[in-house]
């Protein structure tokens, strides 16, 4: 029992040492932010959590961060934006009347408005966050979808941002691809057109004991282009004459119940023998793609085999 505690120990004190000097200092500062624990040293895995200022709102970037193993914070992109702006002036003095001077200022809630997005042709807003009115205000967020046949290009999503501009707005654009083409020992299934535009797809099919390898579908993309296409597998024949073999967990006949052979990825074993034990066992092969190897163990039977009992698949099992 002694053995195990040592080698936890020693494990242990492997894993201390490998995180040995790997310690954050200070994360960087975030103007109008503060850090909920204010240490001068973190350990890894510890996590942070920055919080904005009164008067301020968290506008992006990350709050949460952890220590990594390297010891160096991630960037940070955090950023606090005034929720509030002072109207009139910022200073009033009392006066000899017991009054004070000038209007007291206001405290407004700071607006930011963006314009009506400009729409990309052929294209759509297909959601729109809007705050109560009919104006879009700061991180309002617009989706665009593009009319049948064309596809968007650039971000899917519009931002109001701090500057009353919206961020990038995307762009439709028509596309076409060529009229499919066919794969060997295999058949398309499809509409006939005679144009084929984005989103378009065909399906696809192979011809008996072939074995579809890929997307049963293929789609135009926005590139012009279709996605890959499958290839259809050929099946293999096996190449003996006479054998017993172990085909889906049963003892068959090649040249009765496997005449059409077996299809691609499919695996039999063949009956090899011990020659110095004098018992049997298997060897498996898989066909891959018309291809089968026969294992070089294996030898064909004579036409005594049953009378002698000299089949490998006949003879006891080999011990594992």
């Amino acid at each position: 029992a002694a053995m195990p505690t040592v080698l936890f120990l020693w494990i242990v004190t492997l894993a201390h040492c490998a995180l040995a000097g790997h310690v954050c200092h200070k994360p960087p500062e975030v103007p109008f932010a503060t850090v909920d624990v204010d240490k001068r040293v973190y350990e890894v895995g510890e996590e942070i959590t920055y919080t904005c200022d009164p008067g301020y709102s968290h506008q992006s970037g990350s709050r949460k961060y952890t220590c990594p193993l390297s010891g160096k914070w991630p960037i940070n992109r955090m950023r606090c934006i005034r929720k509030y702006i002072l109207h009139g002036t910022d200073t009033s003095q009392c006066m000899a009347d017991g009054q004070w001077s000038g209007k007291l200022p206001e405290c407004q809630r700071m607006s930011v408005t963006c314009p009506p997005p400009s729409l990309p042709e052929f294209g759509v807003i297909s959601y729109h966050k809007l705050t109560p009115g009919n104006e879009s205000v700061f991180q309002d967020i617009i989706r665009f979808e593009c009319l049948p046949s064309f596809a968007l290009f650039g971000n899917e999503t519009a931002t109001c941002m701090a500057n009353g501009n919206w961020s990038d707005i995307p762009e439709c654009r028509y596309v076409k691809c060529p009229h499919p083409t066919g794969i060997e020992n295999g058949f398309i299934n499809f509409e006939v057109r005679r144009t084929y535009h984005y989103m378009d797809s065909v399906d696809f099919g192979c011809q008996p004991h072939y074995v579809l390898d890929g997307p049963r579908e293929s789609r135009c993309e926005k590139t012009g282009s279709w996605s890959i296409k499958p290839t259809c597998k050929a099946p293999c024949k096996i190449p003996v004459k006479k054998a017993t073999v172990l085909y889906n967990g049963r003892k068959i006949k090649v040249q009765k119940d496997l005449k059409e052979g077996i299809q691609h990825a499919e695996t039999i074993f063949f009956f090899c023998k011990n020659e110095i034990k004098k018992c049997g066992y298997t060897i498996p092969t898989q066909c891959i793609n018309g291809q089968l190897t026969v294992p070089s163990c294996f030898k064909e039977i004579g036409i005594f085999a049953a009378i002698w009992k000299t089949d490998p698949a006949d003879l006891t099992p080999c011990d594992p």
